[in-house]
C-alpha cells in the first residue's frame, strides 16, 4: 500500500542530485565566511528577492528571531496577524529571546490586515504601551488558508510603516508559492519589506535550511545574531549546494505541486 502524507510540504526529501551534488560540494569555514558554495547560494539567493544581501540559517525559525532582533530592542512592540507563524508555532520565542511584545490583529479571509486598524494599533508615544518599531506579514499566509497577498496589498502596509518610521519584514517562507499562483516575479512581492525570510526545505526540496535576506547592514548585524543564537556553521556548503539546486531546478516544479492539489481538492469535493 502506498501512502501520500499531505500533512506537511516539509515531508520533502532531498533529490538524487541534491544528494550527489553534497557529496561533491567545495567547501570552507562560514564561520569566517570561506565557505565558497555558501557564499554563491547567499548571493544568488539574495539577487533572486531583489535585495543586497543575504544570510544562510539553519531554520525559518531562526530566520524571523533574528530579524526581530535586529529591528527591536528589548520592550518594543511589533505587530503581526493573530495566526502568523510568529505569534503561533515559534515555541514562544519571540517573548522568550527578545523582551519584544506581539500585538497580534485579526485578518480577513485572505489575510489581509483592516488598515485603519492596523495604523491605529501603531503606538510611537504612549508611554504606557510598548512602542512599536516592526511589522510582519506572512506570504503566504499558512493559517489563513494558504492565502496569497498580493504585491498590492505589500505596499500598503509598506506605506503605512514608512510613514510611522517602523520596519517591514516579510515570512516568505513559502512566497515561491506566492509568485507562482500569482505569476509574478518574486521580487515582486518582496520589492517592498525591508527583510524577506523564505525556506528551501519545504516544496524546494532542501533538506536543511533558509535564507534571510536584506541590506548589507541588515545582513552584518544579523550574522552577528545568528552567532548569538548558536547558528553559525562551518562546512555548510553541503547545504547551501542543495539551495542552489533549489532555487535552479524546484521553483517552477511548484505548478505542479498546485496542479496536483487542485485536482485533489476538486476531486474531493464532488
Amino acid at each position: 500500500m502506498q501512502i501520500i502524507d499531505l500533512r506537511s510540504d516539509t515531508v520533502t526529501k532531498p533529490t538524487l542530485k541534491m544528494r550527489q551534488a553534497m557529496k561533491e560540494a567545495e567547501v570552507g569555514d562560514d564561520g569566517f565566511g570561506e565557505d565558497p558554495t555558501t557564499n554563491r547560494f547567499e548571493k544568488m539567493a539574495a539577487e533572486m528577492v531583489g535585495k543586497e544581501d543575504a544570510l544562510f540559517v539553519s531554520s525559518g525559525v531562526m530566520g524571523n528571531l533574528i530579524a526581530i532582533m535586529v529591528y527591536t530592542k528589548p520592550g518594543d512592540g511589533l505587530i503581526c496577524d493573530r495566526k502568523a507563524h510568529i505569534n503561533t508555532m515559534a515555541s514562544g520565542n519571540t517573548a522568550a529571546l527578545t523582551g519584544v511584545t506581539i500585538c497580534p490583529l485579526d485578518v480577513d479571509e485572505l489575510g489581509r490586515f483592516d488598515t485603519e486598524e492596523l495604523e491605529s494599533y501603531i503606538n510611537l508615544e504612549d508611554v504606557r504601551f510598548p512602542k512599536t518599531s516592526l511589522i510582519v506579514l506572512e506570504n503566504t499566509n499558512n493559517l489563513a488558508g494558504g492565502t496569497v497577498v498580493t504585491p498590492e496589498e505589500t505596499s500598503i502596509v509598506f506605506r503605512i510603516a514608512k510613514k510611522n518610521g517602523l520596519r517591514l519584514h516579510l515570512d516568505g517562507a513559502r512566497i515561491f508559492n506566492s509568485a507562482i499562483a500569482q505569476g509574478v516575479e518574486v521580487a515582486e512581492l518582496t520589492k517592498d519589506c525591508d527583510s524577506v525570510m523564505f525556506c528551501i526545505s519545504k516544496g524546494l526540496a532542501s533538506p536543511v535550511g533558509s535564507i534571510i535576506a536584506g541590506t548589507k547592514e541588515f545582513i552584518v548585524e544579523a550574522r552577528r545574531k545568528r552567532k548569538m543564537l548558536g547558528g553559525s556553521m562551518r562546512q555548510t556548503g553541503v547545504l547551501a549546494t542543495c539551495g542552489i539546486i533549489s532555487l535552479e531546478e524546484m521553483i517552477d516544479r511548484l505548478k505542479e505541486d498546485h496542479e496536483k492539489a487542485r485536482y485533489l481538492a476538486e476531486g474531493l469535493a464532488r
